[in-house]
């Protein structure tokens, strides 16, 4: 018996709350730079406004019994909507824009009360460009106007994240394309190497390379003032002296301001040829040439005049065997460790990386420039 009387009594209630509510039309909304139209929005809308069961929401088809469509047409002002809630005979109207800005929507609202013809309240809220939940947002700009707590985890979902960005920037350098230098070795074993007679496995060549390559650079992190950076560089070096020196580098680069200063390091891959050996003050055999004294490169398997140079003799006469760059000798891979600083300069669309970079390994190291140039064929929004 209590229970049918609670039923009958909330139902009653509900009656009489429902009896009470106010009518309230929703006019077309301004739109821009979304799909949605302004009828589509305004429809949303009186469905987010029935949910919130605050209104007596009038229909569509009632609104157009009363107006034209030139009533309604570009009619977004306050005393334009006031009008027509005056032709409809209603206490309040609903109407607003909604606006795709790059990536955000923004939502406008504003309830008019027509009786005193004043906003009663206006609200705006930026929203992720998530178009397709368009009417979450109108649900939850509308729940908020009305103070009911919209669902926090779909608010969240929906926010403009107004953060760092994060991913390709607009307008972006991107330095991939053609680079060409020159190269120069310092005293070092790598110096020895170059420098020594192609007898004795070395190269026989000035030490300074030019080289030729092109690289290919990612950006994983970027925002206006900053970028990292993978950068994968196939290097040619030394063509000019006839020799074939391949290497690839690959660096980890950080760019930095707008004027393009970038810092970079990584290691770089080649190959190289180094045999068991040692130095001596007179090349083996050489008394029976009359070659003169001088620093030679000799390696420990060397065979002369069907001599056969026994490793244990030569240590113990004060020889230091160690492992050495010879052209003559077994092939491995080469790794060496890069560092590199520069700026990229422009020039209308065209972009100039200059660099100047350092690498080297156990053997010695080089000192060299880069210069590159690409031009920038488009801007890439951000994702």
């Amino acid at each position: 018996m209590k229970i049918k009387l609670f039923i009958t009594l909330l139902i009653m209630g509900l009656s009489f709350t429902k009896a009470n509510a106010q009518t309230i039309a929703v006019s077309e909304f301004s739109t821009n730079g979304v799909h949605a139209t302004p009828e589509i929005v305004a429809k949303l809308a009186r469905l987010e406004l029935i949910k919130i069961n605050k209104y007596v929401v009038m229909d569509e088809s009632d609104m157009g019994e009363v107006l034209s469509d030139s009533d309604m047409e570009n009619c977004y002002g306050k005393n334009c909507l006031i009008e027509i809630g005056e032709k409809l005979k209603i206490p309040m109207i609903l109407s607003g824009s909604v606006d795709g800005l790059g990536n955000k929507i923004v939502i406008s609202i504003k309830l008019i009360d027509v009786k005193t013809k004043s906003i009663k309240d206006s609200r705006s809220m930026e929203f992720d460009n998530q178009e397709i939940e368009l009417q979450r947002m109108l649900g939850i700009i509308i729940q908020e106007m009305h103070d009911i707590q919209p669902n926090a985890e779909v608010k969240k979902s929906l926010a403009f994240k107004n953060e760092v960005i994060i991913s390709e920037n607009v307008s972006k350098i991107n330095n991939s394309g053609p680079r060409m230098g020159i190269a120069f070795v310092h005293e070092s074993d790598l110096y020895d190497f170059f420098r020594r007679d192609v007898t004795q496995g070395g190269l026989d060549i000035l030490p300074i390379t030019t080289n030729l390559g092109y690289q290919f650079e990612g950006q994983y992190i970027g925002t206006e003032n900053f970028s990292a950076l993978a950068e994968l560089i196939f290097n040619l070096s030394g063509m000019e002296q006839g020799q074939f020196l391949p290497s690839m580098t690959l660096l980890n680069g950080f760019r930095f301001g707008s004027q393009g200063w970038e810092f970079a390091f990584g290691p770089s891959f080649g190959l190289r040829r180094e045999s068991d050996g040692f130095f001596t003050s007179k090349e083996p055999g050489s008394e029976l040439y009359g070659r003169p004294a001088g620093r030679y490169w000799s390696k420990s398997d060397y065979y002369n005049q069907g001599l056969e140079f026994d490793n244990l003799r030569l240590e113990a006469d004060g020889y230091e065997f160690t492992k050495n760059l010879d052209k003559r000798g077994e092939t491995k891979i080469n790794t060496t460790w890069l560092m590199a600083v520069g700026r990229t300069f422009k020039a209308g669309a065209l972009n100039i990386p200059f660099n100047v970079y350092y690498s080297y390994n156990r053997f010695g190291g080089t000192i060299g420039t880069s210069v590159g140039f690409n031009v920038t064929k488009n801007k890439s929004s951000v994702k």
